[in-house]
């Protein structure tokens, strides 16, 4: 009994200890699937952690552009464009009737592209009418356009050879919306519509129809795409206030044009497009409004990106007895000149330092100061009061802008027949 005994209790211990090693092997088996189906596990929430963090930064890089557009909008609902006014324009006047020449264009491209000219000035509206075939409901009503040129194909021509392209808007003196509409034009004290030299009428600056009108033209252009807008013609006719009238309780003009160039650059400067205008040189030299137009220096370019003083040494007063003479001169910043067009560099040099001395005095002054210049002939004064224009004359004028420390010029000639040996070569 007793070896039977412990045969049994020996079998059962061995039984029992080899239970014990199967155990012990099942739950190190247990523990390592458990273990690697953690680490599995985490692996898998480390991914989707990873996968949801970069969602999470796509989200929230999206939503901060969105919150960003927002804040811009917020700040300026019209979704304003910065304005480009770093050009430094060298350039030449080209009419309506040259832009829809292409012998013509394509040669002034040429030029461009082998001197240092890099810029054209082309009228938008003139004579009334805008140049092509416009959109404007205003515009059409009364027909005040034609196609002088295709301005999508002009456009691209001078855009595609890297060309800076002005677009000219003549605005108060207009003959076709005086006409059509003589509720918004220039009347005399009777109430008939009053006419420059008995043949063309003007639209009347102090009314804010005539102010749209404008504008919507100046916008159009921009669309169409156009570089800069300069606004020509934006002031009162040279007509004395006895003969007209321009309505009750008027304020200054000179208010009245600073008032449209203001509200012409708010609309247009939002879609990234710069201002101009051209003024009388010799409000460079009066003061106030000595002649009556309504352009004065230090107001009309307060709220604008540039103004061009059209200096052109013929137009100055003459000490003849003849076309634009007066039998005494012109006195320019102090110096008198009795025959201004013989001397063009003395001309514009001191228009230019009378210029910049003038608006130097005005806090916040905005606009830069861009000259018009003489490339053309005025045979119509008399014999001693003038001299033919060429590459001397013209190279004077551009000197001259450069020594009173300007950079920026352009030149007119209504025939656009430009001296091409006046420009430099590049």
């Amino acid at each position: 009994m007793v070896t039977v005994s412990s045969i049994t209790v020996n079998e059962m211990g061995k039984r029992m200890l080899k239970n014990k090693r199967l155990f012990l092997a099942s739950i190190i088996l247990i523990l390592t699937l458990v273990g690697s189906a953690a680490c599995i596990n985490l692996n898998r929430n480390r991914d989707n952690r990873s996968m949801r963090g970069e969602e999470n930064r796509n989200s929230q890089i999206k939503y901060s552009q969105q919150n960003t557009n927002k804040d811009n909008n917020a700040e300026n609902p019209s979704t304003a464009k910065p304005v480009k006014n770093d050009v430094k324009v060298k350039g030449v006047y080209v009419t309506g009737t040259s832009a829809g020449n292409k012998k013509y264009m394509e040669k002034l491209v040429d030029l461009i592209n082998t001197t240092e000219l890099n810029a054209v000035v082309i009228d938008v509206k003139e004579d009334g009418r805008v140049n092509y075939l416009s959109q404007i409901k205003s515009v059409k009503d009364i027909g005040a356009h034609h196609q002088l040129y295709d301005v999508d194909e002009v456009l691209k021509l001078l855009h595609d050879n890297g060309i800076y392209v002005i677009g000219r808007i003549v605005c108060f003196r207009d003959n076709y919306l005086a006409q059509k509409r003589a509720d918004l034009a220039v009347k005399r004290k009777n109430g008939s519509v009053w006419r420059e030299n008995g043949s063309i009428a003007w639209t009347n600056p102090y009314n804010r129809e005539v102010w749209k009108y404008n504008i919507d033209i100046a916008k159009e252009a921009v669309e169409k795409g156009f570089d800069e807008i300069q606004f020509d013609y934006v002031r009162f006719p040279a007509v004395s206030d006895k003969e007209v009238n321009y309505g009750e309780n008027t304020p200054p003009k000179a208010d009245a044009v600073s008032g449209f160039l203001k509200e012409a650059a708010v609309e247009i400067n939002k879609l990234g497009v710069p201002v101009s205008a051209d003024i009388f040189a010799i409000v460079c030299e009066t003061p106030g409004d000595r002649e009556g137009i309504g352009q004065v220096l230090e107001g009309v370019g307060m709220d604008i990106d540039c103004i061009s003083p059209m200096i052109y040494p013929s137009h100055y007063a003459n000490a003849s007895n003849g076309m634009m003479g007066n039998g005494v001169g012109q006195s320019i910043n102090g110096i008198m000149f009795k025959a201004p067009d013989l001397k063009p560099y003395e001309v514009v040099y001191n228009v230019l330092l009378k210029t910049k001395e003038r608006i130097s005095k005005v806090d916040g002054y905005r606009a830069k100061v861009r000259p018009y210049l003489q490339d053309f002939t005025a045979s119509y004064l008399l014999k001693g009061y003038y001299q033919t224009y060429g590459p001397k004359q013209v190279r004077q004028q551009i000197k001259a802008v450069y020594d009173a420390g300007y950079e920026e010029w352009i030149l007119w000639d209504a025939a656009n027949t430009y001296t091409e040996s006046a420009f430099l070569k590049e």
